[in-house]
């Protein structure tokens, strides 16, 4: 019987690509990943649903946490990993939980994801809570070990939500209370998941905390002010921003940046109201974090 799964199923347009030269090959896989994009956006609705979990999350304290094993393990621990560094977050507000821990990220242990015991230990470990928001990624939907992670996720009380490649089941469905599968149909290499699949999962996994990112104050206009000078390369980028954004020269822009502690936030607040920064961070905290409240729209 034919496997339903899409992410199993052999590509008819890539049954000969053994006997392609190497700029066959290359345009046969860009011609397939052309569809990625326009896979992830018929997800729109579902991924900005998820977009809401996360922001809700965050702003009661909780997190968001991905599941994963294999390339979606890897993923979901990527995105989670760059969020301090991008966004100034403090480590434990994006977490990735990889089948077969961290040594999974730079070696196979394809076994580690068979065990759903294993994926609610790795949960219990985290003490998942209802706060937290806890996405599992799979891209065949099946995955033992992250099935049992939202299993225990769920008796936890958290918000779940699945992302998968293929075409999703009724029981995940009615589990969850967000489910994204982009069907970017079959790989070029039949079950090489890490190709189309996981370019779709790059996408979602991008948006979501991007678009969290914005919608929890980290961006101003489209510029990351979120921002504390820890070192030469973020103090230059600081300096820019409030360069471009008040109208400074660098000297100008040093010495604010320096009254507002190094926090570009901050300063940003300050010049526009006139505020010293012990206020400024107030008036920030009063409305959540976002720039554009605090200074009215009219501050862009």
């Amino acid at each position: 019987m034919r496997d339903r799964r899409l992410t199993e199923q052999r590509n008819p347009s890539s049954q000969r690509v053994d006997e392609l030269d190497p700029l066959g090959i290359v345009d046969l896989i860009n011609a397939e990943d052309r569809m990625v994009a326009e896979a992830v956006g018929e997800e729109r609705e579902a991924i900005a649903t998820a977009l809401e979990l996360a922001e809700a999350a965050f702003r009661a304290g909780g997190r968001l946490i991905y599941v994963g094993a294999g390339t979606s393990g890897r993923l979901g621990v990527l995105d989670a990993a760059e969020m301090p560094p991008t966004y100034g977050t403090d480590p434990e507000m994006v977490r990735g939980v990889i089948a077969g821990g961290y040594e999974a990220l730079v070696r196979s242990r394809e076994g580690a994801e068979d065990s759903p015991d294993d994926g609610a230990a790795a949960l219990d470990e985290l003490d998942v809570g209802s706060d937290d928001f806890v996405l599992g990624i799979a891209t065949s939907g099946t995955t033992p070990y992250v099935l049992g992670a939202l299993r225990r996720a769920r008796e936890a009380g958290a918000r779940t939500g699945f992302l998968l490649c293929t075409y999703p089941s009724k029981e995940l469905l009615d589990t969850h209370d967000v489910v994204i599968a982009p069907l970017v149909g079959p790989e070029v290499i039949t079950g090489s998941t890490r190709m189309k699949a996981g370019t779709a999962t790059k996408l979602v996994l991008n948006t979501i905390t991007t678009g969290a990112m914005i919608r929890m104050g980290k961006v101003y206009g489209n510029l990351m002010v979120d921002l504390q000078v820890t070192c030469e390369k973020l103090r230059d980028r600081g300096e820019r921003i409030l360069e471009e954004m008040l109208a400074l020269d660098r000297a100008e822009a040093a010495q604010l940046l320096d009254r507002a502690g190094g926090h570009v936030k901050t300063a940003l607040v300050m010049a526009r109201l006139g505020l010293d920064a012990e206020e400024a961070r107030r008036r920030l905290e009063d409305v959540g974090g976002v720039v554009a409240r605090a200074v009215g729209e009219s501050g862009h």
